[in-house]
């Protein structure tokens, strides 16, 4: 990249967060959409090198581009873009944040992973791995470093690097030579080492080789030179995981002997007989007798969500009772129609997820017994699961109303296939909730909320990730509602959990202590959130960066705290530097870097530095009309900051003209009553009193006052505000003792 650290005057570099053979991986920022991205460069291979292995090499990344943007789905990364620059070519990703598999051992001290992790972690690959090799492609490298675990539980294959279409055998041959083995010697297949065809059943290969080290810390093969791991793989049979960990079920040891078969033949037929073979075992295993009544469970869909162990031996696993979503759950038989996939919407892919239709079991008749949950089809669980990852799709475009739609539509038809406490019930009820908030509905995503966490915490346990973050939420739901004691409660019981479960600098600790550092200031315990925001800033610096957006967000926060704490000059150093870290990797007209510049101005004003707060309103009324239109939310309230400085600096005609202009729009888009429309309006009764206009200032400092009264009660100190303003009005016109009682009244706590 030379100097440069923009590429294509959109991608801005930041550091370096992996290499490799063909290249290395930068965090970057996609300034034209405002989102963190991962760039993959190509290694510049200098005019030193043969121009036939440039020419191939630089193919080979264009086809592994290509490749790549073409798979969907959530097991895969996506690939945004790809392109050259400076003679450089590059591939844009979505940026993972999580560790890959490597990754997790290491944390873990080689230790093996939990038999939760192993099997969920198992259950996502086979789903990815089925998806893409029926897109014709095997993948030719999946190893540890490879396969990624992201903060929420997904797991992402990554690096289709060496990749191979295999309708386009041809092709392939000319990239890689004839007989040329290509990928890492511990996850090998032997048909790899041996230069012989290679199909998607070498890619099942790997991922019994993955599994096997997951499971027992170390690789199938683990020899010491690559030679001598090459003809183990080739010649010898590897002793059998359980022969390791005596306490892995016998169902996961006998599915990772197959997939290590020297033989493609005798390993499963795919990727979708596998995970079958995993879905049924891990359900049978949850049974009471450890079988499923009636025969296996057909293509049920699992949740993640699973924890990152601490360093230490994996405890043996305890039994645990059937979940109350499996109980009652029979085979049945499979019904006809199932054997052909639902036919979608006509040519319209997102319709077919939205809308395709499915049969259920009859309900039987009100006098009859309840016959016992029929197992749903496979067709039905995929089915749910495309809307689920349609709604999620929609949410990600802040699309919130049709994505609350969605997921309260799958929740209602998960809860009949699969039971109200199944993971993936609870799921989707999860994002109704998250939607309902982000939709400004906080109570009834509190509702919902209490019900998951409740559910959550029953079925799946009090300290695991997914009750956690339902209990998480629902504290911020609390907040919202302005009933910050006992979200207080909720998010001190929660932060000792996750500390206890992940450590205190896991992500999910860090935003659970960054939002208990809020809510201890609405508390008006400003010294122990400013401690709290202070410790957390830091810490996330120290792990994320110091121009991080999760970073940046605490600072803002240590800021506002500062500023309530009468520090103003230390609150306007921290909003300058979040305004300008913003700034740099953002853009200056990004959202976040406006409400930054938004926040400098408001403090500027405080500090008594009005005329450099109004030149700051006045570039953000600029850049809010240029990105929302003039009676955009934002606009509003920068407008009326700009008359708030107006006045400060004794502009008051200018200051009278834009509050009531300011007080029209609001009253025209938000409403009369509505918060901010009142604030300008007092803005406006304010530069009235200021120009000897009393009695029109008193009109609307009364209407003010009977408004908040009436939506807010009488003790609201919004409304004793309003009242205080009022009397104010009314001593300057000479009515003293009207005022005084007024005062009185604003003084006087109403009866209960």
């Amino acid at each position: 990249m030379g100097e440069s650290r923009l590429i294509q005057g959109r991608y801005r570099l930041h550091e370096v967060i992996g290499r490799g053979g063909m290249g290395e991986v930068w965090r970057a920022t996609d300034e034209a959409l405002g989102r963190g991205v991962a760039v993959k460069c190509l290694k510049p291979l200098g005019p030193q090198q043969d121009p036939q292995v440039l020419t191939v090499v630089r193919e080979r990344f264009r086809r592994e581009a290509r490749v790549a943007a073409a798979l969907q789905h959530r097991g895969i990364t996506v690939v945004h873009d790809f392109g050259e620059y400076d003679g450089v070519l590059f591939l844009v990703m979505e940026l993972l944040e999580g560790r890959n598999l490597s990754q997790l051992l290491a944390a873990n001290a080689q230790h093996p992973l939990p038999v939760q992790d192993l099997v969920e972690i198992a259950d996502q690959v086979a789903d990815a791995l089925a998806y893409t090799h029926r897109q014709g492609i095997v993948h030719r490298d999946l190893k540890p470093a490879n396969i990624m675990r992201l903060r929420d539980g997904t797991v992402k294959i990554c690096d289709f690097g060496i990749a191979r279409l295999g309708a386009d055998m041809g092709f392939t041959s000319r990239l890689t030579g004839t007989g040329i083995a290509m990928g890492t010697p511990h996850y090998m297949s032997p048909e790899q080492i041996g230069g012989g065809e290679i199909d998607h059943r070498s890619d099942l290969y790997s991922l019994g080789c993955v599994l096997y080290e997951l499971a027992t810390g170390v690789p199938p093969f683990d020899l010491g030179d690559s030679w001598a791991i090459l003809i183990g793989h080739r010649d010898t049979v590897p002793s059998p995981p359980r022969a390791h960990r005596a306490e892995l079920p016998d169902y996961f040891d006998r599915i990772v002997v197959d997939l290590l078969a020297k033989v493609p033949e005798e390993r499963p037929a795919d990727a979708g007989d596998l995970r079958r073979r995993i879905v049924s075992g891990r359900v049978s295993l949850s049974l009471p007798g450890g079988m499923l009544p009636g025969g296996p469970f057909p293509g049920a869909a699992v949740s993640g969500g699973t924890v990152v162990p601490g360093p230490g031996p994996a405890a043996p696993p305890v039994p645990l009772p059937a979940p109350a979503w499996l109980r009652g759950i029979t085979g049945g038989h499979r019904p006809a129609e199932a054997t052909t996939a639902p036919r979608p919407a006509a040519h319209d892919p997102a319709a077919a997820v939205l809308t395709t239709e499915w049969t259920t079991a009859a309900t039987a008749p009100p006098e009859a017994p309840a016959p016992p949950r029929v197992a749903p089809s496979a067709e039905l669980v995929a089915v749910l699961a495309g809307r689920y990852r349609a709604g999620m799709g929609l949410g990600r475009l802040g699309r919130w109303d049709e994505a609350e739609s969605v997921h309260r539509s799958v929740a209602t038809h998960r809860s009949a296939a699969l039971g109200d406490d199944h993971p993936d019930t609870l799921a989707s009820q999860y994002e109704v909730g998250f939607a309902l908030a982000r939709l400004d509905r906080p109570a009834d995503a509190l509702r919902v909320f209490d019900r998951v966490a409740a559910a959550r915490a029953r079925v799946l346990g009090e300290d695991h990730p997914d009750t956690l973050a339902a209990r998480q939420e629902r504290a911020y739901a609390l907040g919202r509602l302005g009933r910050h004691p006992e979200a207080y409660e909720v998010y001190v019981t929660v932060l000792a959990a996750r500390e206890r479960t992940v450590g205190p600098d896991h992500p999910d600790t860090l935003r659970c202590r960054h939002n208990l550092a809020f809510t201890l200031a609405r508390l008006g315990r400003l010294e122990e959130s400013y401690r709290t925001a202070h410790e957390v800033a830091e810490a996330r610096a120290r792990l994320l960066g110091e121009d991080h957006p999760d970073t940046l967000v605490t600072r803002r926060e240590v800021a506002y705290t500062l500023g309530r704490l009468g520090r103003g000059e230390e609150a306007l150093v921290q909003y300058r530097a979040v305004a300008a870290a913003r700034a740099a990797a953002l853009g200056p007209d990004h959202p976040e870097t406006l409400a930054a510049r938004y926040e400098t101005g408001v403090f500027l004003g405080r500090l008594g530095q009005a005329a450099d707060a109004l030149d700051v309103c006045r570039d953000l009324v600029a850049a809010r009309t240029r990105a929302q239109g003039a009676d955009g939310p934002e606009t509003l309230r920068a407008r009326h900051a700009l008359a708030v400085n107006l006045g400060r600096l004794g502009r008051w005609p200018e200051a009278l003209a834009e509050s009531e202009s300011v007080h029209a729009d609001r009253d025209r888009v938000l409403g009369a009553d509505h918060p901010d429309t009142l604030q300008s309006r007092r803005e406006a009764a304010v530069a009235l009193g200021r120009l000897g206009r009393w009695e029109e200032a008193l009109a609307s400092h009364r209407a003010i006052g009977a408004v908040r009264t009436r939506l807010l009660g009488p003790a609201h100190p919004d409304t004793v505000a309003a009242l205080e303003d009022e009397a104010h009005c009314l001593e300057r016109l000479g009515h003293h003792a009207e005022a005084a009682a007024l005062l009185l009244r604003a003084a006087t706590p109403p009866r209960p």
